[in-house]
């Protein structure tokens, strides 16, 4: 039976073997090559004492562990099986690109390497002048590399920069770099803010097991207590979970004290290959702890649980329960909703014979609040559409829509209702049928492409729905009149407003592509109803029976170059009521974007003022390593910046360094949602398979 394992024999190859029978020695030259399990040493002279069990090999020595990682030597002396053993002029080669050296190293027990006069680095070094030193290496007195732990140990070590040393401490440690992670310290990092004064902060990263690990950072300031930060992770075979959290000091400039939290954190789980569980939980003690520690901010935070099932693209069916906190000062919690159950399904039926397609879904939930309405809805939806294409090329679409809702309704004089009635419970219909009609025409430009154009009208026709203030509006409340949704059914977001009445809708587009790829094509339209009745709201650009005029326009014409347009226009003097448009330009290693903002005050949007904001960025490749970039906001209206901020990277193959500055400008203190401004400096440096060192300003 053959052996294994270390008592398993050592067999060679060479060009030229003698054996001296006298000193039981044998000697290999040429091309050596000997081998032990997995464990291989090459070299150019091979000598093995039979009676001691030491091999002495000499000239190009390499010594390829199972593990993958090579050692290079200019002699080595080993024993117990080449486990063991002395290693003159030692090199070595590890994972991610590690390199390390050292005059002389001893190992033992076949995993423990001592080092001594140890460079080691990730660094390639410059072609054209290999005797220069790496961009960064460790040198250090002693060092140790334990394969058992799979981790690096330096005693008096120095970093180095380019030759120049400029970083000692009497000890270092990191993981092997064929570690993908190990439980340790990190890299603590450094920074200063108005509310902490000077901090540190001290993570430590534990691996928890192979599919779950944990990161508790400690942070130590000069002006408020201790604080801890963690964040956890878990895989499992069909699902993951992620959350991370913090405690401290609440400390905020409104009054606030004692301890503060936070936790954002989410789950998703395969059930079966249909149905799959979930969940969001994101809750803060406020939102002047989480800006004071420099947590993202929302102005809302949204939780909840759900379980959906997916039956291929035809089928879908979710019940989930919501929760929301509102982190503003002006949000009333008493009118924040908890919804619980909330319901949906919806089917796509095959093509029937005639080809049309009809969609089918029905929906259920309630809604609770405090201090407000409290809403419970059973809804259902069809839509069927019908396409037909003339021997002219005209395309006719005929659409049906119909919509089912119950409703039992209290406190509907509350927020965010207002009615002029408390309890309602009610019934509602409506069906909307469309008659669509479209010609594409299209011509060859030869060498230019091809042009289009195509007029598009569409007849819309239902009951008359009215304004609709006595039923709960739960859905329906962010609405804004667009391109996007000219030839809606109906235009209304949700299902608790519901358009009704006669209307034509009415469009022209055009386009030219070219052969290249490139692209420009541009959309005007508007929509006339046949009553006055009213059904939206006064500046929706849809409260009279002519609506405002509506438009968008993309100008693509080479790869490098694209540009989109979209705007609401007056019915009457064409002036601007929403303007939105963005550039981008691709030059090579150069990108610059560019946008406009402009909109009227809606009360049923959340910015009760009109805006006008224009914004740019730039990113640009500063050849091959280095990169940068700016962006910035800037509001007209208010003639003050809304956002600013710059970044400079140099990424390669061992070290990345970073510097960011971003400022947020403060909101008018006059204003009911005020935000402070904040300040953000950040320099990080990542010594690749060693380390980052950060410092923030904030």
């Amino acid at each position: 039976m053959p052996q294994s394992g270390n008592n398993a024999p050592v067999t060679f190859t060479a060009e030229q073997v003698e054996y001296d029978q006298e000193r039981n020695l044998v000697t290999a030259s040429g091309a050596v090559e000997a081998w032990q399990n997995e464990r291989i040493l090459r070299a150019d002279r091979f000598t093995f004492d039979r009676n001691t069990g030491i091999a002495t090999a000499e000239g190009n020595v390499q010594l390829l562990e199972a593990d993958g990682q090579v050692l290079f030597a200019d002699r080595a002396e080993l024993s117990g099986n080449m486990r063991d053993g002395v290693v003159e002029g030692l090199k070595a080669r590890l994972a991610q690109n590690g390199r390390l050296v050292a005059n002389g190293a001893r190992r033992t027990n076949g995993s423990i390497l001592d080092m001594s006069r140890v460079l080691y680095s990730a660094c390639d070094l410059c072609a054209e002048d290999p005797e220069a030193p790496p961009l960064w290496q460790l040198r250090a007195r002693l060092a140790t590399q334990d394969q058992a732990e799979k981790r690096l140990r330096y005693r008096d070590a120095s970093l180095m920069l380019a030759g120049v040393p400029v970083l000692y401490t009497p000890y270092l440690s990191h993981p092997d770099p064929s570690v993908p992670r190990q439980s340790g310290f990190l890299t603590p990092s450094f920074g200063t803010s108005s509310f902490l004064g000077g901090f540190v902060e001290l993570p430590y990263y534990w691996a928890i097991d192979g599919s779950s690990d944990l990161t508790l950072t400690p942070t130590l300031s000069t002006k408020q207590d201790p604080a801890l930060g963690l964040a956890y992770r878990r895989r499992f075979n069909t699902g993951e979970i992620e959350a991370s959290g913090s405690l401290g000091q609440r400390g905020g400039s409104r009054g606030e004290d004692g301890l503060g939290a936070h936790i954002f954190s989410r789950g998703q789980f395969g059930l079966d290959e249909n149905w799959r569980t979930g969940f969001n939980l994101n809750r803060a003690s406020s939102e002047t702890y989480l800006r004071a520690w420099r947590y993202p901010a929302p102005r809302q935070l949204s939780s909840d649980a759900y379980l959906e099932g997916f039956w291929g693209s035809d089928t879908y069916a979710r019940i989930d329960g919501r929760a929301y906190q509102g982190l503003s000062e002006v949000d009333d919690t008493g009118q924040i909703p908890v919804v619980l159950p909330n319901l949906y399904a919806d089917h796509a039926f095959r093509r029937d014979r005639l080809g049309g397609y009809m969609t089918a879904d029905v929906s259920a939930f309630s809604l609770y609040r405090d201090q407000g309405t409290d809403t419970r809805r059973i809804a259902s939806r069809f839509t069927y559409e019908l396409p037909r294409i003339d021997a002219y090329g005209q395309v006719w679409t005929f659409r049906a829509q119909g919509d089912a809702i119950s409703r039992w309704v209290d406190d509907l004089d509350r927020a965010p209702n207002f009615a002029n009635r408390g309890t309602a419970t009610d019934a509602t219909g409506n069906v909307r049928v469309a008659l669509d009609w479209r010609l594409p025409m299209t011509r060859s430009a030869g060498a230019y492409g091809t042009q289009l154009i195509e007029p598009r009208v569409q007849l819309v026709t239902g009951p008359s729905t009215g304004r609709q203030t006595l039923v709960a509006n739960e859905d329906s409340l962010d609405f804004e009149f667009t391109d996007a949704n000219l030839f809606a059914l109906n235009r209304f977001p949700g299902r608790d407003r519901q358009e009704g009445g006669t209307r034509v809708d009415t469009a022209f587009r055009g386009a030219w592509m070219f052969p290249n790829g490139g692209r420009v094509e541009g959309l005007i339209g508007r929509s006339f109803r046949a009553s006055e009745e009213s059904v939206f709201e006064e500046g929706s650009g849809l409260e009279d029976r002519a609506s405002d005029w509506v438009a968008r326009t993309s100008f693509s014409p080479v790869p490098w170059l694209d540009l989109t347009a979209r705007a609401r226009l007056d019915k009457e003097d064409f002036s601007a009521r929403l303007v939105e448009t963005r550039a981008q330009l691709g030059l090579g290693p150069v990108s610059v974007g560019a946008g406009y903002l402009y909109t009227l005050p809606s009360s049923a949007l959340i910015s009760p003022r009109e805006r006008r904001e224009v914004s740019g960025n730039i990113q640009a490749q500063l050849g091959r390593y280095w990169r940068t970039g700016a962006y910035g906001r800037y509001d007209l209206e208010l003639e003050r910046g809304v956002s600013a901020g710059v970044n400079l990277t140099y990424e390669d193959e061992c070290l990345i360094f970073d510097t960011r500055f971003a400022r947020t400008y403060a909101e008018p203190s006059d204003r009911t949602n005020y935000y402070p401004s904040s300040t953000v400096l950040l320099f990080r440096v990542s010594f690749k398979t060693v380390g980052d060192f950060g410092f923030r300003a904030i």
